[in-house]
């Protein structure tokens, strides 16, 4: 039986007021100063325009700050960090992700003073990732205001909610639970590293099994609306930007449906983080209630457990620091030596030759240069249209533009960020899949670009 008449007014406005102000902040809308955006991103921007040119040494600090705690916790195995849950799992970390950040620092500081060889530090290389306008001084600030308000998102009900109106929908096309829609669309209008944070955050809290993690963080961190609005730019086909979008909606739409039918996912066990139980997902709603009704009274029930100010903000600051301190030194490491391997070697040139023959087949312009272009994405996400930029073919720059969204495992960005993060994916899962996605939707994209052009 229906049991809202508990609630107060004061109930239903502890979930009604935090959670529309966690849709504003990170699924609405709005005009930028590059195009569409969302709120968390203006005041991302807001702050990179006010301390931009500070956020790399502020960076260095934290990724040396890291090591420093991961060395000191693998050696000494102090008692305030052992034993505390979130610095234990901050600093505890296996001996390969040690080495890694380790590495990151060195890369980090090579990077700010400009010390060694140039193809360590150079704009092409670290600079990319850690100079004023770099990666890691985007993901600072999107991490800063992302991890603090995140709980609006994650504490006050919306998640019940989605998660019982969205099952019948998630479940059965993607093998997901209801909740999962609200990654996809922070991710979609946002950035995927916002999905990629968010999609941590319920697998360590309990809401996903590992193979859900995996599948969300690899299948629906999306790229934004306004990083492909650069892509396509950037291979002067602005004009297409409309069928440009469909055909990555459409591509990426069948990979969300079928990779994670398919190995690696496919084999990642449905368990909990830890070995935890899993909690309620909305999937089972009891007799007597509708799916609204139920969803409704579940997140009334969230937002009336969820009334202290100080938990609010110290779940965000812990949001921040695990985002900082965790995947910094990882995306500064790997992101690093992906691009030092783009930028200086044929490596990318070489693993590309044998799509020549299939792109021929699929009847594309300039096939040879066009396979220099594609898997470099593995290496950063905007590489493909740069390197493609040069190619005459219409039809060829607008697969490449595709091709650089679609992939989405990009080891400067949510590749990076996936390995740093709690989510049950390794090295060897985002090669396969980055993989599977080129493949998959370039099939997609090459019959839709045929029609096209």
């Amino acid at each position: 039986m229906n049991q809202q008449h508990r609630f107060t007014l004061t109930s239903h406005l502890r979930f009604i007021i935090p959670s529309l102000l966690g849709v504003f902040l990170f699924m609405i809308p709005i005009p930028g100063k590059d195009g569409i955006t969302i709120p968390i991103a203006v005041l991302s921007g807001l702050l990179q325009d006010w301390i931009g040119s500070y956020v790399p040494s502020i960076m260095t600090g934290l990724i040396i700050l890291t090591v420093i705690g991961t060395v000191i916790t693998k050696i000494a195995h102090p008692d305030f960090i052992v034993k505390s849950p979130f610095f234990s799992s901050l600093f505890d970390v296996r001996p390969v992700w040690a080495v890694v950040r380790v590495v990151g620092a060195i890369f980090a500081v090579m990077t700010l003073f400009k010390l060694g060889p140039e193809w360590v530090w150079s704009d092409a290389t670290g600079g990319l990732l850690l100079n004023a306008d770099g990666l890691l001084t985007i993901l600072f600030s999107v991490f800063l205001f992302a991890g603090l308000f995140l709980p609006l998102l994650l504490n006050f009900g919306l998640l019940e909610l989605f998660g019982a109106l969205l099952t019948k929908i998630m479940r059965p096309v993607f093998g997901l639970p209801g909740r999962s829609s609200i990654d996809c669309l922070a991710s979609w209008l946002g950035d995927g590293t916002i999905g990629v944070l968010l999609t941590s955050k319920q697998y360590e809290d309990g809401y996903y099994t590992k193979k859900e993690a995996a599948v969300i963080g690899t299948t629906f961190s999306v790229v934004s609306i306004t990083f492909c609005l650069v892509v396509i730019s950037q291979v002067n086909l602005g004009e297409y930007f409309i069928p440009f979008y469909l055909t990555v909606s459409a591509s990426g739409l069948l990979a969300a449906i079928i990779l994670p039918r398919i190995p690696p996912l496919s084999r990642k066990p449905d368990t909990y983080f830890n070995g935890q139980e899993g909690k309620n997902t909305m999937e089972e709603i009891p007799e007597g209630y509708s799916r609204v009704g139920y969803g409704y009274e579940q997140a009334l029930v969230q937002a009336k457990n969820n009334n202290s100010a100080s938990k609010f903000f110290s779940d965000g600051m812990k949001n921040v620091l695990d985002m900082w301190m965790g995947v910094a030194p990882i995306v500064m490491a790997i992101g690093t030596t992906a691009l030092i391997v783009a930028e200086n070697t044929k490596f990318f040139e070489y693993i590309g030759m044998p799509l020549i023959p299939i792109l021929e087949l699929l009847q594309i312009p300039e096939a040879t240069e066009a396979s220099r272009s594609i898997l470099v994405g593995f290496a950063d996400m905007f590489l493909p249209a740069i390197f493609g930029s040069g190619i005459e073919s219409e039809l060829t720059r607008f697969v490449i533009a595709c091709l650089s969204v679609t992939q989405l495992i990009y080891m400067s960005e949510v590749g990076g960020l996936l390995l740093g993060s709690k989510i049950p994916v390794d090295f060897k899962d985002l090669v396969i899949i980055f993989l599977q996605r080129t493949f998959l939707t370039l099939l997609v994209i090459v019959a839709i670009a045929h029609m096209i052009f």
